[in-house]
């Protein structure tokens, strides 16, 4: 999955789960949170087996259910420690989301679910045939824009546009929380800078 997608389904299922809950929207904190954990298993795989070889594919320990549930019952009891458990919670829904996601994208073309992704070090991912570094996701990425330029429109808007358009739209309607984060840390390095 690509980076915004698992922050979309993220968002939408800890939004829609707070508003389930009958909770306010997410704040600004715990949708920091969520970003950086929607993220977290690329952040931490990608370049352990793209750039430094440590792993034969992109799918290792961060992706591993056998890592992911211990550090989330980690961060859950931390947030209830800290008297913080909406951020516990929404490391656990953004961490969690991105191995669900991982294991079930290859459905919305026609595959079969991936589970082997996340299930480290037990079962490990076929190695790539072709070792392009740390430039793997430049090679992606061009692989991704051909697909979509020869897709039917309507299996793109469906397949592709259809999730972040709605998640975009629930997060304004949450009043875009998390926003105004780049700008307080744009003024607060400006502000030691000079």
């Amino acid at each position: 999955m690509w980076p915004w997608e698992h922050a979309a389904i993220g968002y939408l299922i800890y939004s829609l789960g707070r508003r389930a809950l009958g909770r306010e929207p997410p704040g600004e904190t715990d949708t920091a949170v969520l970003a950086v954990a929607t993220h977290l298993p690329d952040l931490v795989d990608k370049p352990l087996s793209w750039g430094v070889g440590w792993f034969p594919s992109g799918y290792a320990v961060a992706h591993s259910v056998f890592v992911a549930v211990p550090f989330g019952v980690g961060a859950l009891a931390l947030g209830r420690h800290l008297d913080r458990q909406w951020l516990g919670i929404a490391f656990v829904v953004g961490y969690w989301s991105h191995l669900l996601g991982d294991a079930l994208n290859p459905l919305r073309t026609g595959g079969r679910a991936g589970i082997e992704r996340v299930l480290w070090p037990f079962v490990e991912v076929a190695p790539y045939d072709v070792d392009y570094g740390i430039g793997r996701g430049i090679v992606y990425l061009r692989e991704f824009v051909a697909a979509i330029a020869a897709m039917d429109p309507l299996d793109m808007l469906l397949l592709y546009v259809l999730l972040p358009a709605t998640t975009l739209a629930v997060w304004a309607l949450d009043g875009a929380p998390g926003s105004t984060i780049p700008t307080r840390i744009g003024s607060a390095v400006r502000e030691r800078l000079t």
